[in-house]
């Protein structure tokens, strides 16, 4: 078989511009260059009727003008099917966790369509997460997407890691986690995690890391997409997609958009920005056989979140969770923003009438207990009204109710992880803003699972 041969005319940077004299390669083909044929380019468009552009998915160094680059008539392919749980690969689909070759079913392309309209499902079931701020007030949804969006240091990989620690010992499904742009530490230090929970072999881990080229990184997330894609179509198993970064592939998308020339649009983004994270979202979706439910990390950067990245993603999401610098500050964790964060799902048609009012009701009470803080700095608590004292004491009872021990920070905090049912949380709740635990320390309950935990510590208090 003739291979179709080009040479590269410019480099720059990542991005190179390569020469065909008798056939022009499809975008998205892989091309192979390099001196031993090993360095791999994407291409990303056509300049005229011989010329592509090129994104090199690795170092450009050693690379000169009129080297030789193979077509390979296709685009990156990553290996699918149930040979592939439990290891860990990079966007080329290659195994990096050095536990040898890996037995696929098949190899398929990274870059599929979304599915048409007619043959998706839409099934308003709620995805418990074990965690209660989040399963009350912004509850998931099965086959749908979720947000975790959050500055640096508030706690948006930690929560992720929760999540993987609670649904994946219980789900039935496959799971998969994509690093985009993540560092090395955490994926070694999740890779650890997820051995020592025995919930690996229903794991695939695909990274594209932190050091690697923007192509890669860009990618990553695309290559995590096909296989969830196949579990969902092939195995008919429903997939949980973890992804951790969304800003980071934004950003990738940025540097690619650079080096291939484009002009920058608002806050120096890529013109193709909405575009960008419309393709990788609108393949995220549920048919009759099986469903992808995604969690997605979102970094907010310098806490704005009008900024085009966060503003862009949040059209796309089922369920909204703001992670807080404020609750950070004040030792509430998980930093869930009550009154930010928000879900399709909770209406009383699809969580039920009890779960609705519980939910509205905490709410409305952190809400006026906000409004009342500043009046309570000036003159001090004692001088408000009886009504609003009731309303202060129930308001700080529910956020500390509605923190909770984590398994995966144990050994940090030195507590043991929680799991808390809904109804569980949703009985918290409701005796709490009956009022009739204000007698009660405040203090009882935080960082508890359960009201029967509460009602225990309340015994050993009144023991001692």
């Amino acid at each position: 078989m003739n291979q179709n041969i080009g040479k590269i005319v410019s480099i720059e940077g990542s991005g190179l511009e390569v020469e065909f004299q008798e056939k022009l390669p499809g975008v998205y083909h892989a091309l192979l260059t390099g001196d031993k044929k090993d360095l791999v380019l994407e291409v990303q468009g056509h300049i005229d009727n011989k010329t592509v552009r090129a994104l090199a998915l690795g170092p450009t160094r050693g690379l000169y003008r009129g080297m030789e680059v193979i077509d390979t008539g296709d685009m990156i392919k990553v290996p699918v099917g149930s040979g592939i749980k439990g290891r860990m690969f990079n966007v080329f689909g290659d195994p990096i966790d050095n536990l040898g070759d890996i037995e696929a079913e098949k190899y398929m392309p990274i870059h599929n369509k979304a599915l048409p309209l007619n043959k998706r499902e839409v099934k308003s079931d709620i995805f418990i997460s074990g965690i209660k701020a989040i399963d009350l007030l912004a509850p998931m949804e099965r086959g749908g997407k979720a947000g975790l969006f959050g500055g640096a240091g508030v706690g948006k990989t930690v929560l992720i890691t929760e999540m993987i620690n609670n649904m994946v010992g219980r789900y039935e499904g496959v799971s998969i986690f994509c690093g985009v742009g993540e560092r090395c530490r955490e994926g070694e230090q999740l890779y650890r995690e997820m051995k020592d929970a025995n919930v690996l072999d229903k794991t695939v881990m695909l990274f594209g890391q932190m050091n690697e080229s923007s192509g890669v990184r860009f990618r990553v997330a695309h290559a995590a997409l096909t296989v969830a894609e196949h579990f969902r179509d092939e195995k008919k198993q429903d997939v949980l997609l973890l992804v951790d970064n969304i800003f980071r592939f934004v950003q990738a998308g940025s540097e690619v958009s650079v080096l291939m020339g484009q002009m920058p649009s608002r806050v120096g983004y890529q013109p193709s920005l909405g575009t960008d994270i419309a393709s990788l979202q609108e393949r995220i979706s549920s048919t009759e056989s099986g469903a992808i439910t995604s969690i997605q990390a979102v970094y907010v950067p310098a806490d704005d979140f009008t900024d085009p990245s966060a503003s862009h993603t949040f059209a796309h999401l089922s369920s909204t969770i703001v992670l807080s610098r404020a609750r950070v500050s004040q030792g509430l964790y998980p930093a869930v923003d009550p009154l930010a964060s928000a879900s399709n799902m909770l209406t009383p048609l699809v969580v039920g009438e009890r779960h609705y009012k519980v939910a509205t009701e905490v709410k409305k009470t952190l809400a006026e207990y906000e409004d009342l803080k500043d009046i309570i700095a000036m003159l001090g608590f004692d001088e408000l009204p009886e009504k609003d004292q009731q309303t202060v004491l129930i308001a700080r009872r529910l956020e500390r109710f509605l923190t909770q021990p984590f398994f995966t920070t144990k050994h940090f905090t030195g507590m043991d992880g929680k799991a808390v049912d809904l109804e569980d949380t949703i009985f918290g709740c409701e005796a709490i803003l009956s009022g009739e635990y204000n007698k009660f320390d405040e203090n009882l309950f935080y960082m508890a699972g359960n009201m029967d935990e509460i009602f225990q510590r309340m015994k050993q208090k009144e023991e001692a």
